[in-house]
C-alpha cells in the first residue's frame, strides 16, 4: 500500500493506493487548502482503511512542475511521515499522473494516433505542459510555454490533440475554429492518478533521497515585493 500526496495545484488531495485500486481519498481545493487538510486529510484515509503507518509500503509524492508553495507543504509532510515511519520515498512527475489520469477518463474516446496534453497554469498565457502519446509515452520534456495560435502546429496537423488541466480553459478562444485540438474542461490532479506510477516505481525500487530531494519547480521561485505601507 502507497500513501501519496499530490499539492502541486491549488487541489490537496491524498490517497491510499493499492496495486489494484484506490482504498480511501479525500480532497478538496482552495486557498490555504495544503497547509490547513492535508494532515487530516492523511489521518482520514489511513483511519479508513484501519490500517498503521507500518503497514504502508512507501509514500509516493506529486514532484511538480507547479506551485512553489503548495510542493513545499507536500514534499515536507511526505518527508516527515518517510523519517517517522522509516519508508521509502517516491516521486512523480505530476504531468504524467494527469496524463493516466485523463486516459482512464476518456478511455475508448482517445485514438490511437491522439495526444494528450496536461496543462498547469503558470500566468497569462504561459502553462506547464508535457506532451504524450495515447500510450502515455512522454514526447516532449516538460516544459513553460507560452501559449499563441501557433502552439503545437506541427502536432496538430495530424493528430488529434485534447488539452486538460487548470491551464487549458483559458486558451479556448485562442483554439476554437481547431478542430483537431479538444479543450477539456473541469479536470484537476488527483492523488488517485498517481497509483500507476506508484506502484512501477515501488515495483523498481526508484525511491529517491529523503534527506536531498528537491521538488520540480520547473522555474525559479520569485518572492513578490511585499506592499506594506511606508516601505518602498
Amino acid at each position: 500500500m502507497i500513501l501519496c500526496l499530490e499539492t502541486a495545484t491549488p487541489v490537496c488531495s491524498v490517497a491510499l493506493n493499492s496495486a489494484c485500486c484506490t482504498l480511501a481519498m479525500r480532497e478538496t481545493e482552495g486557498q490555504n487548502a495544503h497547509s490547513e487538510k492535508i494532515t487530516n486529510f492523511i489521518n482520514e484515509v489511513m483511519n479508513e482503511a484501519g490500517i498503521g503507518y507500518s503497514q504502508l509500503d512507501a509514500v509516493a509524492v506529486s514532484q511538480g512542475p507547479g506551485s512553489y508553495t503548495g510542493l513545499r507543504i507536500g514534499v515536507s509532510t511526505a518527508k516527515g511521515i518517510c523519517y517517522a515511519a522509516d519508508l521509502p520515498l517516491m516521486a512523480i512527475d505530476t504531468l504524467e499522473a494527469m496524463a493516466h489520469g485523463m486516459k482512464e477518463k476518456l478511455g475508448s474516446q482517445i485514438g490511437p494516433d491522439d495526444i494528450l496534453i496536461p496543462m498547469i497554469d503558470a500566468r497569462r498565457m504561459e502553462v506547464y505542459a508535457s506532451v504524450f502519446d495515447a500510450n502515455l509515452q512522454k514526447i516532449n520534456d516538460t516544459e513553460a510555454l507560452v501559449i499563441d495560435e501557433n502552439a503545437f502546429e506541427d502536432l496538430r496537423k495530424s493528430h488529434r490533440l485534447w488539452l486538460f488541466g487548470d491551464g487549458a480553459p483559458k486558451l479556448k478562444k485562442l483554439f476554437e475554429s481547431q478542430p483537431n485540438i479538444s479543450i477539456v474542461d473541469g479536470f484537476r490532479p488527483s492523488a488517485a492518478y498517481m497509483r500507476l506510477l506508484a506502484e512501477q516505481a515501488l515495483q523498481k525500487q526508484q525511491f529517491v533521497d529523503v534527506a536531498y530531494f528537491e521538488p520540480f519547480y520547473l522555474k525559479d521561485f520569485i518572492a513578490g515585493k511585499p506592499h506594506v505601507k511606508g516601505l518602498g
